[in-house]
């Protein structure tokens, strides 16, 4: 299995929550909703989820093994970091 496409849209809240986007699988299947949310041990990826009537969220889609939430992760990690990059080199253009 591939990532070939991460979008990623920056959030400007104080929350933890920094960052939605979407990620594609093998140019054929797209996950929406995938979070970049900022915890106690830094950066991590959270996969879409439902709120249950127990007030408990449950993942609506997750990868299966270690191996694919690596790959998930370093490419929203990656793409995340592209787009706070992107976002500075904005903020620059616009006070020159």
């Amino acid at each position: 299995m591939q990532v070939t496409n991460v979008r990623i849209r920056l959030i400007n809240t104080e929350g933890r929550l920094k960052a939605v986007g979407s990620i594609t699988l093998n140019d054929s299947f797209v996950v929406h909703d995938v979070r970049v949310l900022e915890g106690e041990r830094g950066m991590f990826v959270a996969m879409p989820s439902k709120q249950m009537p127990n007030g408990m969220f449950r993942d609506v889609a997750h990868p299966i093994n270690t191996e694919t939430r690596s790959l998930i992760d370093s490419k929203v990690l990656e793409a995340y970091e592209d787009s706070l990059k992107e976002a500075e080199v904005e903020t620059v253009e616009e006070e020159e």
